[in-house]
């Protein structure tokens, strides 16, 4: 994994980037994602360090995958990451969420692997209409709470729902939790004339 002052710079840079790629100014960024303009302006200066939740509004106002906001480098048509490159994102209880990788064409496409251990949980902000999310429990049992309906997961079972919802993810067991996830956002589709 890169260094968190890398990884921050990186962000910074591709925030910005993306931003102005779209003509957007910071202002409009902050309505669009929820998230105030100082922050932005902190992140744009890779002055703090920014929660999953955060880089998920942003990337879904920007019409990108999370995976792009922490990209180091340039994306080759193929790109192996490799284990010291994916990023993670350490909750203060002990659990973890490793972005293995994302893409952004066709689709916008994101690959996690998430541990929780027991106890720990995770609320979901709702993605963009549309979007689905796909599950497989390697290990343990998760709690999947989607628009307040809870559903048992265990382990070498999945699930798929639609990520447009608040949702949470639980380890109401004792022992620890572990599962792979997609989460496939369509792109953004032009307005139809009537």
């Amino acid at each position: 994994m890169p260094d968190l002052e890398t990884l921050s710079a990186a962000i910074a840079t591709n925030v910005r980037g993306q931003r102005a790629h779209r003509g957007m100014t910071l202002d409009e960024l902050a309505a669009r994602s929820g998230v105030s303009r100082g922050m932005l302006i902190q992140i744009e200066q890779g002055r703090t360090n920014p929660s999953i939740n955060t880089l998920s509004r942003i990337a879904e106002a920007l019409g990108v995958t999370v995976g792009r906001l922490v990209e180091v480098s340039e994306t080759p048509i193929v790109r192996v990451v490799h284990a010291a490159d994916v990023v993670t994102f350490r909750h203060a209880s002990g659990g973890e969420a490793r972005l293995l990788v994302g893409a952004d064409a066709p689709a916008i496409c994101e690959l996690w692997d998430w541990r929780l251990g027991p106890g720990e949980h995770h609320d979901g902000d709702p993605h963009p209409a549309g979007t689905r999310e796909m599950l497989s429990v390697l290990e343990g049992e998760l709690t999947l709470t989607v628009y307040g309906k809870s559903h048992t997961v265990g382990a070498d079972e999945a699930v798929v729902f639609n990520g447009d919802r608040p949702h949470r993810y639980a380890n109401e067991g004792d022992g620890p939790l572990r599962f792979m996830m997609a989460v496939i956002e369509p792109r953004e589709q032009a307005d139809q004339p009537y």
